[in-house]
This record gives C-alpha cells, sequence and structure tokens, in this order.
C-alpha cells in the first residue's frame, strides 16, 4: 500500500518550481501493441443521460437525502441501474 506523504504549502510550492507536480510523459509506461491494434478501433459516443420529472413519495426521498448532503439523485439513479441490470442478468 501507498504511504501518503504529506508536504507544507512551502515544499508544493518548491516542487512547483521544478516541475515536480505533475507527471510528465516519460512518467507513462511504454506500451507494446502489436501493428494494426487499432485499425478497428471506432470511437464510442459518450451516453448522455436524459432529463426526467419523477414524482416519488417523500419518504423515499427523505431516505436518499437522509444517506448524505449531496448525491441523493445520484444514489437514486444507483439503486435504479442496479435492478435493471439484475433483470436483464435474470431475463437472459
Amino acid at each position: 500500500m501507498k504511504r501518503i506523504k504529506t508536504a507544507s504549502l512551502d515544499e508544493i510550492r518548491a516542487m512547483k518550481a521544478r516541475g515536480e507536480t505533475r507527471p510528465t510523459r516519460e512518467d507513462a509506461p511504454e506500451l507494446d501493441l502489436p501493428d494494426g491494434f487499432w485499425d478497428d478501433a471506432t470511437p464510442e459516443p459518450p451516453k448522455t443521460k436524459q432529463p426526467v420529472t419523477l414524482r416519488v413519495d417523500p419518504d423515499i426521498l427523505d431516505f436518499f437525502k437522509s444517506q448524505g448532503p449531496k448525491g441523493h439523485l445520484t444514489r437514486m439513479h444507483a439503486v435504479l441501474r442496479s435492478y435493471v441490470d439484475a433483470q436483464k442478468k435474470r431475463s437472459s
């Protein structure tokens, strides 16, 4: 496990001045890909989410909001995603 290093603001400023705060191209591992690796590659556009209005019971909304000050809609989406994935797996 990596140890977390701590540094003072002065140390961070000195590192930044030396260019040590960002990874460089030399830090990246060398890729050994076979010839033609990218020949059949096609760009995949990102999936966009569609905004909807959803009416839910107050206790359901309160439950998700009680899990943390932010992210209740993300958590609700995760539950729906889990349900959809389980149903797809079940029917296949």
